[in-house]
């Protein structure tokens, strides 16, 4: 499903070049979960936006699903991201003057879903991840679990085939980030390819394989044992 070569991501400030991302290469193929580990300040984040087609990399190529995509106008980018990939953010990113159903059904407005197919959508959607009752309270009447919850229904209310997180349980409680990667396991065993960064050795061991960051490169990339 995707391919990075040599990939390198440069800041650079008037007097300062800083080097998030140093000579990635990395494959991940269709149906994997991943999770993504290393320091503050590793090149984690930066990755995972370059692998969501946030962030274009400096140099490097990056296939996704057999297309070049380093080279991509923002509008053929938008697209790809549209039809194919889910966030998931640590701080939720829900729009506090929109409800959780308004929250979930916004992906299927910009894809133009008639009305009847994006509200049974929502609802499958939210029912999915165990807040279905809570579809016309606002976010600030929610627990930051059921935040989260509503925030991965909206990542895969139009079914992606890769779910992008970025650690999902950092603001919550150890019972409700239970609650989340339970519901991350059971979507990849459904078949959605999952790249997770995490702090948490506990989680990380969730995953099928355990990507170790350091310093912008890769220093360890290790499946675990079944």
């Amino acid at each position: 499903m995707i391919v990075l070569a040599d990939i390198h991501r440069l800041f650079r400030s008037d007097e300062v070049e800083t080097s998030a991302l140093r000579s990635i290469d990395l494959n991940i193929e269709e149906g994997e979960f991943v999770a993504i580990m290393g320091p503050s300040g590793c090149g984690k984040s930066t990755l995972l936006n370059t692998l969501g087609m946030i962030d274009r990399p400096t140099s490097g190529r990056y296939l996704f699903k057999g297309q070049e995509v380093t080279d991509l106008d923002e509008a053929a980018l938008a697209r790809l991201r549209r039809d194919n990939l889910g966030f998931v953010f640590q701080s939720f990113n829900l729009i506090d003057e929109l409800t959780i159903s308004e929250n979930v059904e916004l992906g299927l407005v910009y894809r133009r879903w008639a009305g009847k197919d994006r509200r049974a959508r929502v609802a499958a959607a939210l029912d999915r991840v165990g807040v279905g009752h809570r579809a016309r309270h606002y976010p600030h009447q929610l627990s930051g679990g059921q935040q989260q919850r509503a925030a991965i229904a909206r990542a895969i209310v139009g079914q992606p085939s890769l779910i992008l997180a970025d650690e999902p349980t950092g603001n919550l409680d150890s019972e409700n980030g239970e609650q989340v990667m339970d519901i991350l396991k059971s979507l990849n065993r459904e078949g959605a390819t999952i790249v997770m960064v995490t702090h948490s050795p506990k989680h990380a061991d969730v995953a099928e394989r355990r990507i170790d960051m350091l310093d912008g490169r890769v220093v360890i990339s290790a499946s675990r044992a079944i």
